[in-house]
């Protein structure tokens, strides 16, 4: 399936992210004053009568309402629309290091998006794109929650450019994101004049390879 500015009605549905926090909402609860006797009024109010606030962690990425959307990047001259559906690009006996990728799709009001289209494209371990196939390349779709999930494996290099994973986003009926995912620690991150710190994902090493979490911040409310 291609990934056009308005998704077929028919499409159907296809993981919380980690790591990168903006700020803390304090959520205060007051409960009623409750009648105490005079010897009891210097002593510490009873654990009923007031329940300390409590700092509830924020959603990654994703704020009250003014983050900013994640940021776009060319296309390159490797997409191929007509991608299969699939949540695995990875093929027996193909090379290279295993990598789950998943992370959360979200508007600008913060609130997950179902639905939502996700296109990925890569290079293989050689750093080659197959463009006669569909090998390394496949499209899927959020669950109710926002969340996604890939496994495929850890992109090689090619001149001029460092790690990276191409992805194309879309909330149902709305305007396509094009953008990049990269590996933070690469040597090439420093030379490729595309790379971007904000697309970085948080990548960790495992016993079955790298899993990466990333959130999609669309520009949609």
């Amino acid at each position: 399936m291609s990934v056009d500015d308005q998704p077929p009605a028919d499409q159907s549905p296809a993981d919380q992210p980690s790591g990168i926090t903006r700020k803390n909402f304090m959520v205060a609860v007051g409960l009623g004053a409750l009648a105490l006797p005079a010897a009891a009024s210097a002593a510490a109010p009873p654990a009923q009568a007031r329940v300390r606030p409590r700092v509830l962690k924020p959603t990654p990425k994703c704020d009250d309402g003014d983050d900013e959307p994640t940021p776009a990047q060319i296309e390159g001259p490797y997409f191929k629309p007509g991608s299969p559906q699939r949540t695995s690009l990875v093929e027996p006996g193909m090379p290279g290091t295993r990598l789950a990728v998943s992370g959360t799709v979200y508007s600008m009001s913060c609130r997950p998006v179902a639905n939502a289209l996700l296109d990925f494209w890569q290079a293989d371990d050689y750093g080659n794109y197959d463009n006669t196939g569909y090998t390394l390349r496949g499209h899927q779709y959020t669950d109710a929650a926002g969340r996604f999930a890939l496994s495929t494996i850890v992109p090689g290099l090619y001149p001029g450019r460092t790690r990276h994973i191409h992805v194309k986003a879309q909330a149902p009926y709305q305007r396509i994101l094009t953008t990049q995912l990269y590996f933070p620690g690469e040597p090439r991150n420093r030379t490729d004049t595309l790379f971007d710190p904000e697309l970085l994902m948080d990548v960790q090493d495992g016993p079955d390879g790298r899993t990466a979490r990333f959130d999609f911040v669309l520009q949609v409310w």
